[in-house]
């Protein structure tokens, strides 16, 4: 062996649930044995899901997938001690089915852009040093000692970055009206992190957390000194105890480095972060609805306005991003606004994260630039339908959401092009249906989700998604 390697292990729920730990160990139990100059690494989710668990030998660049524990001894005697890579354990094409050693090569990557995933599964997500390493931490550093509140509200709006949770608002603009409010009780203003993913399908936020904490942590620092917050909140569902478990070692190492509480970066800036657990109720994932859920109310939505940025938590201003908002904000600082606005369509910039699910060859997270076309996301990116199947639709925007046919996979992936269609970006969620899929099941199932996730406060939702459920179940 000529030269020294690292086993990257993803662990990120995926991978775990599939024993990818066990992977973890059982390679550095044969390392140790065989005294070999390798070191493993724990890292969060890469995006190709569903050939977990998978690792990845650098500087090499092979990757391995579906592994057992079983494998490791094979992969350790021969490529680690013979140099000779284990083709049978590396990724094969779904159509040809030769191997694909290199994961540089496999096009559910190489045809990717990625910004807020450059890093994931390359980076130890519980360790702050790794992403102070890439760089992490010194846009917030720029921000708070070299820019004003407006500076950096301004850049952001020039960026064009609209909020990445479903509803597209400009961010920048939303900061601006926060900054401007004046608020009560010696002006608290309050800043939140929506973690609260309850579409089926969706796992964006969740791998975020899980990869890199660290990117949304530093943005929230930004959005919180641009707005005039000294307190901000993570509103995580509870059934994600990996996302929480990260995100607590993370805000606790913001805070031993200084970067969270008082005088932040030897500024005269305070600001610190809390957790809370949501239940899993989907309503909650809508804002107002969530502020109540953090007072300690019920989890119900109330009419805007008052828009959040007036009037929020306890009646204070307050800002409300998604997890992927956030993540977005340190790049746009340390590279500028024109860098980001440089990617996109129309009044769509940037790269937007789709948790690619449902019949498609290639399952997992996907970053694209904003205005990629349907086919080149699930027939380049995705592989195309298992078994030969035609493809018949592609479900987005979760619930909210609607089924484009194939008459639409030239459309462009934009907030316009999707309104005008019919449906919408959401937070992300994208479900492919075969030739063999019911559609008149498929809206069954959407409509039974939300009629059960209904909080019953108004009259419209409570009665007509049952009734509506109703009809369906009558037409099955």
């Amino acid at each position: 062996m000529s030269v020294k390697r690292t086993i990257f292990v993803c662990q990120g729920t995926g991978c775990l649930s599939s024993g990818s730990d066990q992977i973890q160990r059982e390679f550095e139990r044969e390392i140790a044995r065989n005294q070999l100059p390798v070191s493993v690494k724990l890292t969060g989710c890469r995006g190709f899901c569903q050939i977990g668990p998978s690792v990845i030998v650098e500087p090499d660049g092979i990757m391995y997938c579906r592994l057992k524990a079983a494998d490791v001894k094979e992969i350790v005697d021969s490529h680690l001690i013979r140099d000779i890579p284990v083709n049978t354990l590396q990724y094969r094409d779904p159509v040809t089915g030769n191997p694909i050693p290199r994961w540089t090569d496999i096009p559910f990557y190489n045809r990717q852009q990625k910004m807020i995933t450059s890093h994931w599964g390359f980076i130890n997500p519980e360790d702050i040093e790794e992403y102070i390493a890439i760089g992490g931490y010194r846009a917030a550093r720029q921000a708070l000692l070299a820019m004003t509140p407006e500076e950096i509200i301004e850049e952001v709006k020039s960026s064009h970055l609209r909020g990445r949770g479903g509803a597209g608002f400009a961010t920048g603009v939303k900061w601006e009206f926060a900054r401007r409010t004046k608020g009560g009780n010696g002006s608290q203003k309050y800043i939140i992190c929506n973690a609260d993913e309850g579409d089926p399908g969706a796992f964006m936020d969740r791998s975020l957390l899980e990869a890199n904490p660290h990117s949304m942590i530093e943005g929230m620092i930004i959005g919180a000194f641009a707005i005039g917050a000294s307190q901000g909140f993570i509103y995580v569902r509870a059934e994600y105890p990996l996302a929480v478990h990260r995100l607590e070692v993370a805000i606790t190492q913001a805070r031993q480095k200084g970067f969270l509480g008082s005088h932040i970066f030897g500024s005269n800036f305070d600001f610190d972060l809390r957790i809370n657990q949501g239940a899993g109720a989907f309503v909650c994932g809508e804002e107002t609805a969530l502020m109540a859920s953090i007072m300690g109310k019920r989890g119900t939505p109330r009419p805007r306005p008052p828009y959040p940025s007036s009037e929020g938590l306890w009646g204070q201003p307050t800002n409300i991003n998604n997890v992927k908002t956030y993540a977005y904000v340190p790049l746009i600082i340390k590279n500028g606004a024109k860098w980001f606005h440089g990617v996109g369509s129309g009044q769509s910039r940037g790269t937007v994260v789709f948790s690619l699910t449902g019949k498609i060859n290639n399952s997992g997270l996907v970053e694209v630039p904003m205005g990629i076309t349907l086919r080149q996301i699930i027939y380049d990116i995705g592989g195309g339908i298992p078994k030969g199947k035609k493809f018949k639709a592609v479900q987005t925007g979760g619930p909210s959401g609607g089924c484009l046919p194939e008459s639409y996979l030239d459309k462009e992936m934009t907030y316009e092009s999707l309104q005008e269609a019919g449906s919408i970006m959401g937070s992300g969620g994208m479900i492919v249906l075969d030739e063999d899929v019911c559609m008149v099941d498929l809206a069954k199932y959407f409509i039974a989700f939300t009629q059960e996730e209904s909080c019953g406060k108004c009259a419209p939702c409570r009665i007509g998604t049952r009734r509506i459920l109703n009809i369906l179940e009558k037409i099955v």
